[in-house]
């Protein structure tokens, strides 16, 4: 990936050694966590599900020590990709008619406070609409390439898009229907609600990557394959098989690996939102 064209965002928050905290206990599950993060977009506490996961009041906290420097790498590498996100999506909204209003990337260890309650590591990258806000625990990139065995730069920026997708939605009204949606829903509808808003997201970051490339030429040989691979590893049913050997479709709230890699490739094949529709799209 390549930012010779680019700039370093200034709407990035680091809160890493400033009293982040990590979660002890026992092991949590990966169905847990996706139920945590279902939970923190829609408002509710994610730290109601994990707690209750850890067979406990509240899980133990260890302090941790004091963060990296301000300017590290990945840091820099973050603000990176934040800019391009905010360049990208201004001009995307000026084309239609609308302007855009950047959210700002919080930087954390263990955990931190957010509008939708307590954000934890072990959540992953999320994105909170109460105070649109994207929050990432750099360690999950690691975790990413050890774990999920997706490594790469691009791997990288595709999750921040990801999460940057949810804040278009949330510009554009989308999430909040779906969440009104859901409230009225049984758990199998609420679910494939989510899966639609999270395909949606996904779209939403090929489109992001075709724009922004186009404009700055940032992607480099392999790029593509990167966020693939992340997009793959991190499918519903790639995570429930290495969690319990089995996947429970009914159960998904993020899509298939198949479903996240191909609304991916749909997005960034065309750049443009409209082909981005996943709730008026029959077959997903």
């Amino acid at each position: 990936m390549r930012f010779d064209n680019s700039r370093e965002s200034d709407n990035v928050e680091d809160r890493r050694g400033g009293g982040g905290r990590s979660v002890g206990g026992r092991g949590i599950g990966i169905g847990t966590i996706v139920l945590a993060l279902v939970a923190m977009y829609f408002g509710v506490d994610p730290s109601v599900v994990l707690n209750q996961a850890t067979n406990g009041p509240a899980p133990s906290a260890v302090s941790r020590p004091a963060g990296p420097p301000a300017n590290d790498a990945e840091a820099k590498f973050v603000r990176h990709v934040l800019a391009e996100t905010e360049d990208t999506w201004a001009q995307i909204f000026k084309d239609n008619g609308k302007q855009y209003a950047a959210p700002t990337l919080v930087l954390f260890e263990g955990r931190t406070p957010t509008a939708c309650g307590t954000g934890q590591s072990a959540m992953g990258p999320f994105y909170c609409p109460g105070d649109q806000k994207v929050y990432i625990d750099l360690a999950f990139y690691q975790e990413l390439k050890s774990r999920y065995k997706a490594p790469g730069d691009f791997a990288q920026a595709y999750v921040i898009a990801h999460e940057v997708g949810h804040h278009v939605q949330n510009l554009l009204g989308i999430s909040g229907k779906v969440q009104a949606a859901r409230q009225r829903a049984g758990e199998r509808e609420a679910n494939a609600l989510s899966v639609r808003l999270e395909l949606q997201a996904d779209c939403l970051a090929g489109v992001w990557a075709k724009n922004a490339d186009a404009a700055r030429n940032i992607l480099e040989a392999g790029d593509v394959e990167e966020a693939l691979a992340a997009a793959s590893a991190i499918g519903d049913d790639n995570l429930q098989k290495q969690a319990q050997g089995y996947a429970v479709p009914d159960s998904f709230t993020h899509g298939s690996a198949e479903q996240r890699m191909r609304w991916f490739k749909r997005g960034m094949a065309s750049g443009q939102l409209g082909v981005c529709n996943t709730f008026q799209s029959k077959a997903l």
